[in-house]
């Protein structure tokens, strides 16, 4: 593990500085692009146009007519948070604009698999839809969308999701990264999308009189949901991407959100007046995510559907359970993958340049999260696959993948499909996470087949794993009121929040909870705590961190504390002294044994 300093151009630091940011906060933007303040106005008025994203105006109009001729909608979304959101922000925004039959169907995991299959299309009809609104997929559902027409179907597609070889022959086609399309955000969640769509057939509607600027309905209500779907769906936070979320914290801290939204707050243990990107990420987004992993996400569309508060408190409870399950269950498969990982590896080498792991007891519902643990350990790309569960298809293995920067996962799926053609069955994703099927006898074929990929694509530098951050932490910004402004801006995938490192004193380590490593550190002559969870191995008397700043409260008195992302450690040097190593157990009991070993190992 290698700590890198972001390059913070000065003219940028200073250019905000003049225009009264503050200084901190100045460095960290200048270090993520921001070149003036007018970047940072996250007013709607900023948005980008909606008539720029191709296909807005289209649908607007086919929604407007439906409207008009009193049309039965259904809403087909994906079982992720960004398709639950989605879903929600759809029926919401379409009652709103006047829409009197709106319903959706959510397709099963296991049973129905993703997007827009023939039978699916078949069951929408059969509920006697007239028009059938995809969100968060769609845009490689050729054979759906086809079936959906032949049956009568007006189809509006809209997806963010990468297009194959072949567009669907739907009535109108809203997606940022379709051929041809001029939008600037390509990364908006499929939430967005969905939004997006709803501000064009406001306006027209506006435009056919059906109301005027003074009466329309006001679609900013659905901006909490946008905020959590975009950010619990992973996608880059560009500027415009940064307004949405900025707009529906706002919300939300102001207590204007739906039920559920609140409800869900509320299940987590959080406060909704100091909501944080991190909520949305780490408390929210797996909530809602649980239900379409282990169960059913009606669950969750229905949290963030009903106005009822009592209603919204019992869903979230649920929801709240079946994410307790969900960690069980990834708990186990995580160790099992770990396992398989590290016997790929031979005595002293390192890992393959992508790994592939497979067991039978895997819960297909589980996989990408494992995935994504395993490639943050080994610094891989990664797929976890599991046997399906659908009647029929175990022989057929469901695969996740997670990947590292400079590596496009769809793209490498898609390499794999041409050189050993029949061994995918099915894959589709983003850059950076990928999902695919192949029968189980094919599982070496492919393993094999994607590590040489990865073999090609990535040099040695790109396998081991960096942390950007933004260089040492100046003593004057040790203060909680700072902690505080960090935590209310706007951090994620693209625009990552502050983390700082410099080197420090370890003046104490003790475990917690057998798996976290608390600290007593000494930086710049004064002394902090510091937690790095999930890390039981020692570090020596003094080490470089990487970390991010906390706020702890103990006795009613509130403390910075550093919250540690990685350490960059020199072995057996006069410069290491040893620090006490980790005590473990009850208070004043015998010390835990961990295992000395080297937190800059390979990967």
């Amino acid at each position: 593990m290698k700590i890198v300093a972001r390059d913070i151009p000065p003219r940028s630091v200073w250019a905000l500085e003049q225009a009264g940011v503050h200084p901190l906060l100045a460095r960290l933007y200048a270090a993520r692009g921001v070149l003036g303040k007018d970047e940072l106005d996250d007013g709607l008025a900023r948005l980008l146009p909606p008539a720029t994203l191709r296909g807005t105006p289209e649908a607007a109009v086919l929604l407007a007519d439906a409207i008009r001729d009193n049309k039965r909608l259904c809403i087909v979304a994906d079982y992720d948070c960004d398709g639950a959101t989605a879903c929600a922000v759809g029926v919401r925004g379409l009652r709103l604009l006047g829409a009197s039959h709106v319903s959706y169907l959510v397709p099963d995991r296991v049973v129905d698999g993703y997007g827009l299959t023939p039978p699916i299309a078949e069951r929408v009809a059969a509920t006697g839809a007239d028009m059938l609104i995809t969100v968060d997929n769609g845009i490689a559902s050729v054979e759906g969308v086809a079936t959906a027409r032949a049956r009568g179907l007006a189809v509006l597609v809209t997806d963010h999701h990468l297009p194959g070889p072949e567009l669907p022959a739907a009535d109108v086609l809203v997606n940022p990264n379709q051929p041809g399309c001029a939008f600037e955000s390509k990364s908006i969640a499929g939430v967005g999308v969905m939004f997006y769509v709803l501000l064009a057939l406001r306006a027209e509607l506006r435009a056919r009189g059906v109301f005027d600027a003074a009466s329309q309905p006001k679609l900013d209500a659905l901006l909490p949901l946008v905020a959590l779907g975009t950010v619990a769906d992973v996608v880059r936070l560009d500027a415009n991407n940064r307004r949405l979320v900025a707009q529906g914290l706002r919300r939300i801290r102001g207590g204007q959100m739906p039920a559920g939204v609140a409800a869900l707050f509320k299940a987590a243990g959080r406060a909704c007046a100091m909501a944080t990107t991190f909520d949305f990420g780490f408390a929210l987004g797996p909530r809602i995510n649980a239900a379409g992993r282990l169960a059913d996400m009606t669950l969750g569309i229905e949290c963030l559907l009903t106005d009822d508060a009592g209603r919204a408190e019992e869903l979230a409870r649920t929801l709240d359970g079946i994410n307790r399950e969900r960690r069980d269950i990834e708990g186990d498969m995580r160790d099992q993958a770990l396992r398989l990982a590290e016997s790929l590896l031979d005595e002293g080498a390192l890992p393959p340049a992508a790994i592939s792991v497979f067991d039978a007891g895997f819960h297909e519902g589980v996989v990408g999260i494992v995935a994504s643990r395993i490639k943050d350990r080994f610094h891989r790309p990664t797929f976890v696959f599991a046997a399906s569960a659908a009647e029929g298809k175990a022989h057929e293995l469901k695969g996740s993948g997670r990947s590292i920067p400079g590596f496009h996962l769809r793209d490498a799926l898609d390499l794999v499909a041409k050189r050993h053609p029949g061994v995918l069955l099915r894959f589709g994703g983003h850059a950076m996470a990928a999902g695919c099927t192949v029968a189980q006898e094919h599982f070496r074929t492919f393993e094999q087949a994607m590590a040489q990929v990865a073999q090609e694509w990535l040099a040695a530098a790109a396998l081991t794993r960096q942390i950007e951050t933004d260089g040492p932490l100046a003593r004057e910004y040790m203060r909680v009121d700072l902690v505080d402004t960090l935590h209310r801006e706007v951090w994620g995938q693209g625009f990552a929040p502050p983390t700082f490192s410099e080197e420090v004193e370890v003046i104490s380590q003790r475990l917690v909870g057998e798996k976290h490593l608390a600290l007593k550190l000494r930086h710049q002559g004064q002394p902090v705590d510091g937690m790095w969870f999930g890390h039981t191995e020692p570090l020596p008397g003094r080490v470089r961190l990487a970390f991010r700043l906390d706020a702890d409260e103990w006795q009613g008195v509130r403390r910075v504390r550093f919250l540690v992302e990685g350490a960059e450690v020199e072995w057996n040097t006069p410069d290491a002294p040893a620090a006490p190593p980790p005590q473990g157990g009850a208070p004043g009991g015998p010390a835990k044994p961990v295992p000395r070993v080297p937190t800059n190992r390979p990967g």
